[in-house]
């Protein structure tokens, strides 16, 4: 920080603008404030704050990873959340780049009928892993043991939330009218922003918001099974053919 107020000074200078040294001051000093709050706030994540992160990126993973990736990269580099050493990656240009851009790409992409459960399929591979990833990267740094709670915690929940969400949208494309599948989809884009930011700013009431969440969850799934069996039975058939793949090329050279 300090080299950087140090560059922006010589910057002024080479306008013609000089500031006296009452002005660099105290600019340092705020700056040094900002940094002090920075590490307050991660002293202040204890371990309700640091369970609920956990359990925000897993389970907001299942419907909305790249999103999950982006907004919390977006807040950390903004300074409005201290993150974990092991997360400090989303941080990253490269990685916010990329996920921005994945993000955008499954906003539209999610909005389609039945282009969003080909989405949906594709990603079964892909969402559930980083879910637990990515939750276990908050307690990696500290403790493997927790972070292997974190991180079967955090798989646990992606994979309750595709298999809502991937349920309810097999029900939803039934309907020939696109709408519903619209709304749903506005839906599931504000729920995961708004459960990452319960989850950082009030961590108790994202609990109880987890926990009505889960019971849907299961109410959902139950009175859909038949659409659950479905979806079953696209990602066995897709699993299936990826594995597929290799011992079939294998067998046409033999």
């Amino acid at each position: 920080m300090q080299d950087f107020i140090a560059r922006i000074v010589q910057w002024l200078h080479a306008m013609g603008i000089h500031p006296d040294a009452d002005a660099t001051a105290a600019v340092g000093s705020a700056a040094g404030q900002v940094g002090d709050a920075v590490s307050h706030a991660a002293a202040r994540m204890d371990m309700p704050s640091l369970l609920a992160l956990a359990a925000a990126l897993g389970w907001a993973s299942g419907f909305r990873l790249y999103a999950v990736v982006f907004v919390t990269g977006a807040m950390g580099a903004a300074g409005w959340i201290a993150l974990p050493p092991d997360l400090r990656l989303l941080m990253h240009p490269a990685v916010l780049t990329a996920s921005g851009f994945m993000m955008m790409v499954e906003f539209f992409a999610d909005k389609i009928p039945w282009v969003d459960s080909l989405w949906d399929t594709v990603h079964s591979v892909i969402r559930i892993p980083a879910g637990a990833l990515l939750a276990a990267g908050v307690f990696g740094a500290d403790s493997a043991s927790m972070g292997l709670v974190a991180g079967l915690l955090g798989g646990s929940l992606a994979a309750t939330s595709f298999a809502t969400k991937a349920t309810t949208r097999a029900a939803i494309n039934t309907s020939p009218e696109p709408f519903s599948n619209w709304l749903a989809s506005l839906f599931e884009d504000g729920l995961a922003v708004g459960v990452m930011w319960l989850a950082t700013q009030h961590p108790l009431l994202f609990g109880v918001a987890l926990a009505v969440m889960l019971g849907v969850s299961v109410l959902l799934l139950v009175l859909l099974f038949k659409f659950l069996k479905i979806v079953l039975g696209k990602l066995k058939g897709f699993v299936g053919n990826h594995r597929a793949e290799p011992g079939g090329a294998a067998g046409s050279i033999h």
